[in-house]
């Protein structure tokens, strides 16, 4: 699975504030990664944040119907194009078109409220 490093200049940039994600739920924002400026999912557990970046491996489309509406269903992130079905906490596509493919993630954190991309992807 790819992960994409943030662009050393917007390492601590902010995303959002935690409790603009729904918990159980997800959000699009935009931010500027190593290669360019990306939306980006953020699907939140609790006190937790995973973050993806906003494009089906399928057909390289958006995941969300409409700006930053998901389908959510039972731990899984559905593509609104084509269907395929991702496992939230990895990425993994376990139904639709591109079974077997991820999502690529993009590593955040939660720092006093708010989720920023961190500074090591790794």
């Amino acid at each position: 699975m790819d992960t994409f490093t943030p662009a050393a200049s917007q390492d601590r940039r902010t995303l959002c504030r935690l409790d603009e994600i729904p918990d159980g739920g997800a959000t699009a924002v935009d931010a500027h990664l190593s290669d360019g400026d990306e939306s980006l999912i953020l699907l939140r557990r609790g006190e937790q944040v995973r973050g993806y970046l906003n494009v089906c491996p399928h057909a390289g489309r958006r995941l969300d119907y409409a700006p930053g509406k998901f389908l959510l269903k039972n731990d899984t992130l559905i593509c609104a194009v084509h269907g395929a079905t991702f496992d939230q906490v990895g990425g993994l596509c376990i139904a639709g078109p591109c079974r077997g493919e991820h999502l690529r993630a993009v590593a955040v954190r939660v720092e006093a409220g708010e989720v920023k991309l961190a500074q090591d992807s790794a």
